[in-house]
């Protein structure tokens, strides 16, 4: 499966693609980049809802002067890997659980036989969710673990504590396939610049759009009411205060200080309660901390070269 390689957002040299079959039969695409010289170990990038390879070029890069391998993969349902609907757009899963069969697959038939260890995770918004799953529920593939604006729980709002209740009375009733309310085919990330919620850097934000212009299948619109039941179900887990405590890999999250999709003070309450974890908010940055301005970014590596060994503050 190839990479999509355009001139304002050029795929790193020397990568390796392709796609495996999870246990229930999902294609999934993978790429991934051998470490320079020197070699530090390898970094798995896992995105988030509606992201794709293409999107963490830049990361790729930005690891790789580190010193550190990268694999990376798009999730089922979004990017190149295998869609469950007939309507490509809708963002679906019948149960989070599926994604952590995504990434066992991912790290059984890529990362462990051809990335050198150790090996670190570093995962954005709701790949964050995953990662955090995987480590309370007992893998222990990652030494350390980077956490980019984790789904912990979503941005309130007035409406909020009904999400779930009615989520789950609509899937009852058949529905789970549909659209959420107020749910679209539009490409997530294909909405104007001004107004968007999720970066503040206006380049960034036109290098995503040109992708998706350059491979509109690389877009997902809305989540569907089984993928937004199945996500409350999850976050209700980690507001329990003995979930985090019972996590032993150290765990360094990010949040930022203007999310309006995740909940900022979910991602406090959660690192307050980890045994081996540390929290900081970026103030001032949106939700997309990693396609973000300069400054926030840097303010971002320099938290994860100052956890992950191996990188230069360390």
């Amino acid at each position: 499966m190839k990479l999509i390689s355009i001139t304002a957002n050029p795929a790193p040299d020397h990568g390796v693609t392709g796609a495996i079959k999870t246990p229930d039969g999902v294609a999934l695409r993978f790429a991934r980049w051998d470490p320079p010289p020197g070699r530090k170990g390898t970094v798995v990038v896992l995105q988030g809802r509606a992201e794709y390879i293409e999107k963490y070029f830049e990361t790729v890069r930005d690891l790789r002067a580190r010193g550190f391998a990268v694999a990376t993969f798009d999730w089922r349902g979004q990017g190149f890997s295998d869609r469950a609907l007939a309507d490509p757009h809708k963002g679906h899963v019948r149960n989070f659980s599926e994604y952590g069969t995504d990434l066992e697959a991912i790290m059984e038939q890529v990362v462990l036989p051809d990335c050198p260890p150790p090996i670190f995770v570093l995962a954005h918004s709701m790949g964050g969710a995953i990662a955090i799953r995987a480590c309370h529920d007992g893998s222990r593939w990652f030494e350390r673990v980077v956490l980019s604006v984790p789904m912990i729980a979503l941005r309130s709002s007035r409406l909020m504590p009904l999400a779930g209740p009615l989520a789950r009375v609509m899937r009852m009733i058949g529905r789970g396939s549909g659209y959420i309310p107020t749910g679209h085919a539009d490409a997530t990330g294909s909405e104007d610049f001004i107004g968007n919620v999720l970066t503040s850097d206006p380049v960034r934000f036109a290098r995503n759009t040109a992708v998706l212009e350059e491979a509109p299948a690389l877009g997902l619109g809305s989540p569907t009411i089984a993928w937004i039941d199945s996500a409350m179900r999850a976050m209700k887990r980690f507001a329990e205060p003995s979930y985090a405590a019972s996590i032993r890999q150290p765990i360094l999250m990010v949040a930022a200080g203007r999310d309006e999709v995740v909940s900022t003070p979910a991602i406090e309450t959660f690192g307050m309660n980890l045994l081996a974890g540390r929290h900081l908010i970026l103030a001032g940055s949106r939700h997309e901390i990693l396609q973000e301005q300069d400054h926030y970014r840097g303010q971002f590596w320099a938290a994860f070269d100052a956890f992950v060994p191996g990188t230069p503050r360390f």
